[in-house]
């Protein structure tokens, strides 16, 4: 506390400094308005000490000398020539009331030039010692040098807290910005010196060790551009969130975060039709199964800000589902919420909450979703995946439930694996019982990995990284589609207010991303030569697993809805009755753990391939 005073009287003593030197040189430049280039006059003397005073007073009083050093906005800007007019304006009164003149003649010229200069002199000195002031602090200072990639608002609002705040561990080099017309100006002292296409040779030229890429609003391909960019120079790079994420406006340097991969992965900000989906979650009982995991906690989120007549998490999980039962109390203090910890596949229990309860929406996100797990455990999938959504959807049929959204996946498009076929199945029950229901719309929402859940590679690679590697793909070539949780949800959401009966949605997710390029760049921003640093092992594909995945089947054809986003597949004829003699065949077989349970799951799935090795 000692040193940030001694620092705050330094600073106001260097001011003061600079605003008499200020006052005196624009006396001068006036008074040679009346050819008086020799000795002052006393009249002179004595004027230019009042002003002295005057100024210094009224600035000292106003707080100007608490701020000098800031970066000078357009209000303090205006507020310093308010003041520096009205001493003006006092002077010349002055001199006009008591007949004087400090000069021999010039009268209201001088005046007018003192006003003029004095008011430049006083912003050019506090602009030379905050460039002073930054200089001498980059030599003697041991605080980490960084780099500040815009010039905009967020980057001027996040420099100014460097330049003002001694506390602070960072101190700000240069800074880059694409516009042309921005180049060579300084901001708080700090100049703009190149565009990103310098970041490296700037990076290098300043030693730089971090570089804070303060562009909120900026396209995912622009920001990927940067990241790459910035990656070449090995500093840790830090960006802000978007936009939206910024409460109020304020940016401050708690709000950065390192770059991360779901960043650069995912897509700008979806749209979806908030009154839309809001015009039929509002006042409705709405239930969600799964309600712990990574898309049924992200669904209750979501849902939470649509004002529900009560929210109704159901899940097999406890500790799952009471963290999002906590976060949900802690925001919505008028959530009308109900956590009920249940298996979807004891029936009895599933028809109870619904007669108990009434639930007038459901999103089924209950599932075994780990390909690899499954595939040991084909008889879990069976039981918990399909007949656990039937117990669930027959509930719902029976209960008059308005809509059923069934969370599915890309994996049930010809899937090889247990798990897709399980999740095909799920999409032919939904279809089947849609078709027939009276009261319940039925719909399947089709996607494929989400950066960030419980199941994605990411908190793998980066497990993998914190250990020192090696960070392992199953195949080199191996792509996958990838969605954030939240643009997932938003467009089921959305969904299912398109919702009809019997329908699929499926959701545009993009181009597939190669795992090995996701690795390689995990490494990289997290400040290590990718097989140099950190090797990637390609390990070999997994049980029931597939060099990439599909949005299709070929029977299928897309149509548009009114969210480009979001398309409906076209139906499959089903044999309604195979089906349901083959999902009576294949519960018995799968209670009993019998082998026999995969041929049945052939029988409905003809693309799975049975894995006789489990």
């Amino acid at each position: 506390m000692k040193r940030r005073n001694n620092v705050k009287i330094r600073n106001a003593f260097f001011a003061l400094l600079g605003d008499v030197l200020a006052i005196v040189f624009s006396a001068l430049v006036a008074l040679r308005t009346d050819g008086n280039v020799g000795v002052l006059s006393y009249n002179a003397i004595v004027w230019i000490m009042f002003n002295m005073v005057v100024i210094t007073c009224i600035f000292y009083y106003t707080g100007h000398y608490s701020v000098v050093f800031k970066f000078i906005s357009l209000n303090e800007v205006a507020k310093l020539t308010i003041t520096i007019i009205a001493v003006a304006g006092g002077n010349l009164l002055w001199a006009l009331i008591s007949n004087e003149s400090v000069i021999t003649y010039g009268g209201v010229l001088t005046f007018m030039i003192y006003a003029v200069v004095i008011t430049l002199a006083l912003l050019l000195s506090r602009k030379a010692l905050s460039v002073l002031r930054q200089k001498y602090r980059s030599k003697i200072d041991d605080r980490k040098h960084v780099m500040v990639v815009g010039a905009g608002g967020a980057g001027v609002q996040l420099i100014k807290e460097m330049t003002v705040l001694d506390k602070v561990k960072y101190i700000p080099a240069c800074i880059v910005d694409d516009d042309m017309k921005k180049q060579g100006e300084y901001v708080s002292g700090v100049k703009i010196c190149g565009t990103t296409n310098n970041i490296k040779e700037l990076a290098e030229k300043y030693n730089v060790k971090e570089i804070f890429i303060c562009i909120p609003s900026a396209s995912r391909k622009v920001l990927q551009e940067i990241v790459r960019k910035c990656e070449e120079t090995g500093c840790v790079v830090k960006t802000l969130p978007d936009v939206s994420k910024i409460a109020n406006g304020e940016v401050t340097l708690s709000n950065l975060k390192p770059v991360n991969v779901i960043d650069l992965l995912g897509r700008d900000q979806v749209n979806v039709d908030l009154e839309q989906i809001k015009g039929y979650i509002a006042g409705k009982v709405v239930l969600v199964t799964g309600g712990g995991g990574s898309i049924g906690s992200e669904l209750c989120r979501q849902i939470a800000t649509f004002n529900p007549q009560k929210l109704i998490i159901l899940d097999n999980y406890e500790n799952s589902a009471y963290d999002i039962e906590q976060e949900l109390s802690r925001k919505h203090k008028d959530l009308n919420l109900l956590t009920l910890i249940a298996n979807i596949r004891e029936k009895d229990k599933i028809r109870n909450v619904f007669d108990k309860y009434r639930p007038q929406i459901v999103f089924h996100a209950a599932a075994h979703k780990h390909v690899p797990l499954m595939e040991t455990s084909p008889n879990e999938a069976v039981k918990n995946n399909v007949f656990g959504t039937l117990n669930v959807a027959r509930a719902a049929d029976e209960f008059g439930v308005e809509t059923f959204v069934q969370i599915s996946t890309d994996k049930a498009v010809n899937p090889t694996n247990i798990m897709g076929a399980t999740k095909r199945i799920c999409e032919m029950i939904i279809q089947t019982i849609g078709r027939h229901s009276k009261n319940t719309k039925f719909v399947a929402v089709r996607f494929g990995n989400v950066l960030g859940s419980n199941g994605s590679v990411i908190p793998l690679f980066k497990k993998q990284i914190e250990e020192g590697g090696p960070v392992t793909v199953t195949h080199k070539d191996v792509v996958r589609y990838f969605m954030t949780i939240s643009e997932a949800v938003s467009l089921v959401l959305q969904a299912g207010a398109y919702a009809k009966s019997g329908q699929i949605f499926v959701l545009d997710m993009g181009e597939q991303v190669r795992i090995y390029d996701l690795a390689y760049n995990l490494i990289k921003l997290s400040g290590y030569e990718p097989n140099v640093d950190i090797d990637i092992v390609c390990t070999g594909l997994r049980p029931g697993e597939k060099l990439y995945e599909e949005r299709l089947m070929e029977e299928e054809g897309l149509q548009k809805t009114a969210n480009g986003l979001i398309s409906i597949a076209k139906p499959i004829k089903l044999d309604e009755d195979n089906l349901w003699q083959t999902l009576d065949r294949l519960y018995v077989e799968a209670y009993a753990e019998t082998e026999d349970m995969k041929h049945s799951v052939k029988e409905l799935v003809d693309t799975y391939t049975i894995d006789d090795r489990f």
